[in-house]
């Protein structure tokens, strides 16, 4: 590639100038600024003890250099220390042939390497939410990601089965459910037992508001509500192993698990493995008695189980309650043992939110700290909260904003918003009716997707799905457009291989093209290395502003020279082709015709 030839005719230039030993791997280079000719930038500033020169000089030395001893930079200027180096139109015509040449081009082959993304992990007492939609989406994208970089990965998801909340639902159902079943009410499972769940907080808050009109405390009433001790009662009774009460777990969890297989498929996301926390829970007991043997850990006078990282800038933590019963930290301890024991992974990637963050410091901690070599290898992809313009989200009260919902709200907003620009004119029902889902789909992930996992974001539907802008169908519509361009070559028979020696002159939109197509494969290992769906979203979005540019300014069946015609058709086909590799990474389908 074009870079790694400049890396190389740098190395040679400091050896045969400056007598000096400059690896062509350690040569850094970057995009020419806009406002100045080039493509190519090489900071000399670093080197000025090497070429013990001004900066202006010793850029022009080896700017010259580089002009006199190769055949495809033909220019440069230099500007504070920045030499900028201009190539031939031929390197670019030659380099568009070899990448269209190599079917394999923006992959990577296999490392050897293992990871584990667990992302998703909702609670089977409520359907999916808008917070779920970013986790889903970013745990998906960055698998797709790290398989496009040659890892092996795993895509895992730790299902909240059991606990207090899940017989918030069951006690509820219970008590006000009559036999109903999300057939008899005409709904999905997991927006079944959803509906209970607010019941249940509703019966808990009157109840709550009785106990302080007589006098309590509130935070006294809390606990003294009967409905809450009755849920407590009903966890202790499922973790005996109650028939009676296992029975409506498992009935009740099912449904859940159907609602939830309903929203995946529409979300297009799979999973590898699915670990419920019910076979989990528990876990780690083992490993505390390891750490208490090894001195990682330490035991109050109560019996209770402590480790102490304050010399690691944080608290004390507790690892295991004085009756012996496991609190969240024991099971992911055991958590991580299990998972790599299924799966002696590398690198094990947990998408879960930042609110989280000093959790998951303290857990990372406790297992270097028990010797777990896989240790270093733990890494938490931590993400901002998502808000909608019109607030937070609560799922308590029954406000919450629901997945199902906001993607039928998203389909609903394509049909709309193609029909009244008449982009499926030609299509049948069943063709349109896909082109809306790929459009309301695509807009969502996108929108998502784009914005660095660790910033908060406002979500705002009517701006995601708009064809102009930083969206999803913008993409998606320059690769329908791209499309209609290469059926139109097909049908005049235009020829797809060209001679890069008889191409000629190229614009300057024809070369800012080819240099984002060379880019391809530094955007997606950076965005492997930083976890980081945001960097693939933003070079597609680049790539597709950069033809639409060269679309617009360069005629492409005009062209009389034939060696032209055809470098401008592969041209557009290698942005085609790279528009749905990218946009795939992400989750998201283009279509072909609009």
């Amino acid at each position: 590639m074009l870079d790694k030839k400049i890396q190389e005719a740098i190395s040679k230039a400091f050896a045969e100038l400056y007598k000096h030993d400059l690896p062509s791997i350690e040569v850094g280079l970057q995009p020419t600024r806009k406002e100045f000719e080039g493509s190519y930038t090489f900071v000399v500033f670093p080197y000025l003890k090497v070429t013990k020169g001004g900066a202006e000089d010793s850029g022009a030395q080896i700017g010259d250099w580089l002009k006199e001893n190769t055949d495809f930079i033909t220019d440069y200027n230099v500007v504070k220390g920045f030499l900028n180096l201009k190539l031939s139109d031929r390197s670019w015509t030659e380099t568009l042939s070899e990448i269209a040449k190599n079917e394999s081009y923006g992959t990577f082959a296999a490392n050897g390497q293992k990871v584990m993304v667990e992302f998703s992990s909702p609670n089977t007492n409520k359907p999916l939410h808008l917070g779920h939609l970013r986790n889903n989406f970013l745990g998906d994208s960055a698998a797709r990601i790290l398989e496009a970089n040659g890892y092996e990965v795993k895509k895992v998801n730790l299902v909240n089965d059991r606990g207090v909340h899940i017989c918030k639902s069951m006690l509820a159902y219970q008590k006000m459910g009559n036999d109903e079943t999300p057939e008899s009410a005409g709904m999905k499972g997991d927006h079944l037992i959803g509906k209970y769940y607010v019941k249940f907080d509703q019966m808990y808050k009157a109840e709550i508001n009785v106990l302080v009109e007589e006098g309590m405390e509130p935070e006294e009433a809390k606990k003294e509500a009967p409905s809450i001790k009755e849920a407590q009662e009903m966890l202790q009774k499922w973790e005996k192993g109650d028939s009676e009460t296992v029975a409506l777990w498992e009935k009740m969890n099912n449904w859940v698990y159907d609602g939830f297989d309903k929203t995946y498929e529409t979300m297009g996301i799979r999973f590898d493995t699915m670990y419920k926390e019910s076979n989990t829970y528990l876990l780690g007991k083992e490993l505390v008695e390891e750490g208490l043997q090894k001195g990682v850990f330490f035991k109050k006078d109560n019996g209770s189980v402590w480790v102490d990282l304050t010399e690691d800038g944080m608290d004390e933590k507790l690892v295991l309650r004085g009756d012996g019963t496991a609190v969240y930290m024991t099971q992911d301890m055991g958590t991580c043992d299990m998972k790599h024991k299924d799966f002696p992974f590398n690198k094990s990637v947990f998408v879960v939110g930042n609110e989280q963050d000093y959790h998951f410091k303290v857990l990372f901690t406790i297992m270097k700290k028990l010797g777990r070599t896989y240790a270093d290898g733990l890494y938490h992809l931590s993400y901002g909260m998502v808000d909608l313009p019109t607030g937070k989200m609560k799922s308590r009260e029954g406000t919450v904003v629901d997945a199902d919902d906001l993607l039928q709200e998203m389909f609903d907003t394509a049909e709309r918003h193609t029909r009244e620009l008449g982009k499926i004119e030609g299509m049948d029902a069943s063709e349109a009716g896909i082109l809306y889902r790929t459009l309301g789909l695509g807009a969502l992930k996108y929108f998502l997707l784009k914005v660095d996992p660790k910033k908060r974001m406002l979500f705002n539907p009517q701006e995601s799905i708009e064809f102009q802008g930083h969206t999803g169908p913008f993409i998606q519509y320059t690769h329908a457009r791209i499309s209609a361009i290469l059926r139109r070559g097909k049908s005049l028979e235009v020829q797809t291989s060209f001679d890069a020696k008889n191409v000629g002159e190229l614009s300057q939109r024809e070369v800012d093209l080819i240099f984002k197509i060379t880019a391809y494969s530094n955007a997606l290992q950076e965005a492997a290395k930083d976890f980081s769906p945001a960097i693939i979203a933003q070079y597609v979005y680049d790539l597709a502003k950069d033809y639409n540019g060269f679309y617009q300014e360069v005629p492409i069946f005009n062209e009389e020279n034939k060696d032209k015609l055809a470098f401008r058709i592969a041209l557009s086909s290698m942005t085609a082709k790279l528009i749905k590799q990218g946009m795939s990474l992400l989750g998201i389908d283009v279509p072909d015709r609009m």
